[in-house]
């Protein structure tokens, strides 16, 4: 049949991106089941999770009085 060349397998940087997609959708994985994910920082009493800056800021000022 002929001297046909190997396939020289998957270049490097193939390997490299797979392996770091991998580990990135893991990690995601990871963060989603223990309560790291996205849904931690919305409240649950909004519709779409969504907080006004208003509230946010009121939620966060220091106590009356403070300076710092």
């Amino acid at each position: 049949m002929g001297n046909r060349p190997s396939y020289p397998g998957t270049p490097r940087w193939v390997k490299a991106t797979g392996i770091v997609v991998i580990v990135l959708v893991l990690l995601v994985g990871i963060l989603l089941l223990s309560g790291h994910g996205p849904g931690r920082h919305t409240s649950s009493g909004k519709a779409g999770g969504q907080v006004s800056p208003s509230s946010f800021m009121e939620a966060h000022a220091p106590p009356e009085g403070h300076c710092g």
